[in-house]
């Protein structure tokens, strides 16, 4: 019989890489550039760890969020890739605090069981049909704890749609923060994403670089 999970390392490649940003899923508010308030969590208990993390999943921009000026958010590619590497933050949280944390980020109403044996036997799971980030992706472990991000359950190929520089700037002071990237390592980054190539805000990206 296996060990109840207990702790997992929730991994995010979107504006929770930036720490002040994910805090407020657990502690509730309203993060900067963000017109959305988060509830926060029932245990207010900030993460025990955070860590880098690497993720074999290709990084694009879709949709249209309201919260930040209806432009493009973050997803992932469904499909594992060994070439690809998107930067990732994890951070270490109760398995309760990561329910909570998937309630948010998919505005769901009531009760949500998640089943993260399977999702770690599977290496996925639909944990809400038809919502933006209702797909768990399991990225192996760490330190003895499950790594989980999650992302749609499409590629969502025709909502293609560029990021706000609010929502942009968020990451990549996430990635400052994390990885103390220089200004010409994040250019190259950013600058062969779908959503942001061949978008004005590729030719933005040389100043929003410089931005705090």
């Amino acid at each position: 019989m296996s060990e109840k999970i207990k702790h997992v390392w929730y991994a995010s490649y979107g504006s929770n890489i930036l720490e002040d940003r994910f805090h407020c899923y657990i502690l509730g508010g309203q993060p900067k550039g963000a017109k959305k308030t988060n509830p926060g969590c029932t245990d207010k208990t900030l993460p025990i760890a955070k860590e880098e993390v690497s993720i074999n999943h290709q990084l694009y921009f879709a949709k249209h969020a309201k919260g930040w000026d209806a432009g493009g958010v973050g997803f992932i590619n469904t499909k594992f890739n060994d070439n690809i590497q998107t930067y990732g933050r994890m951070y270490l949280i109760t398995v309760d605090q990561f329910i909570e944390v998937v309630k948010q980020e998919n505005n769901f109403k009531g009760e949500l069981h998640i089943d993260l044996q399977q999702a770690k036997e599977k290496g996925s799971l639909i944990v809400k049909e038809n919502s933006w980030y209702g797909n768990l992706l399991y990225l192996g472990d760490q330190k003895g704890h499950p790594i989980f991000t999650f992302t749609n359950e499409r590629k969502l190929t025709e909502a293609i749609n560029p990021p706000s520089e609010q929502y942009l700037l968020t990451i990549m002071n996430g990635l400052k923060e994390t990885y103390n990237l220089s200004e010409i390592k994040l250019k190259e980054y950013f600058e062969d994403k779908v959503g942001i190539k061949g978008y004005a805000i590729e030719k933005r990206l040389a100043e929003l670089v410089k931005s705090e």
